[in-house]
């Protein structure tokens, strides 16, 4: 995993208000708006996410997204591999074997076995990877649950409500009807 972008911070943010959603199914807009982030940079995030099975998508005018599987059996680690994909944090470029005093002709001492830069960065990797396993969205979700007051999560959920309702509302204008016998 290189650097770790926005993307995962954004995409987490989101998904913790998937988790007690109940039959809320918000959109990626109005996961986006409800933080004041970019709703077409959140709207890049959620196919990743349903692509690796994080959340499912529901269609049509009210339609969005809920967790695809509960809480407890998303990783924080799913979440960054569904959006910046396994990619390694370190990529090691051999520069060892680049010494001109080699004269373009490495020993084999030199080159031989893993580079000990990058095994330092391998284990920092398998401890980061570790770490990111052990939390998951419920862990999360419990941690924010405890530092906000107890009507937090219910006016999210009401706002959320309220805008998959808003979204089946067809706005209807109508249309002043054309007459006849006008000078053009």
């Amino acid at each position: 995993m290189a650097h770790l972008t926005s993307s995962v911070e954004y995409g987490l943010h989101c998904l913790l208000w998937l988790v007690d959603a109940g039959e809320t199914q918000p959109s990626s807009r109005d996961l986006a708006e409800l933080q004041g982030i970019s709703p077409s940079f959140v709207a890049k995030i959620f196919p990743k996410l349903e692509k690796a099975g994080i959340v499912a998508a529901s269609a049509g005018v009210r339609g969005g997204y809920r967790l695809a599987r509960p809480a407890e059996r998303i990783t924080v680690l799913d979440v960054v591999d569904a959006i910046e994909g396994d990619k390694p944090l370190f990529d090691c470029q051999e520069i060892r074997g680049r010494c001109a005093v080699f004269e373009g002709a490495a020993p084999r001492w030199a080159t031989g076995g893993v580079c000990a830069i990058h095994a330092v960065m391998l284990r920092a990797e398998k401890s980061m990877r570790d770490a990111l396993a052990q939390e998951t969205l419920a862990s999360l979700a419990l941690t924010l649950g405890r530092k906000a007051p107890a009507r937090f999560g219910p006016d999210v959920q009401a706002w959320l409500s309220d805008r998959g309702q808003s979204r089946g509302t067809a706005r209807i204008v109508p249309i002043a009807p054309q007459r006849a016998d006008h000078d053009p």
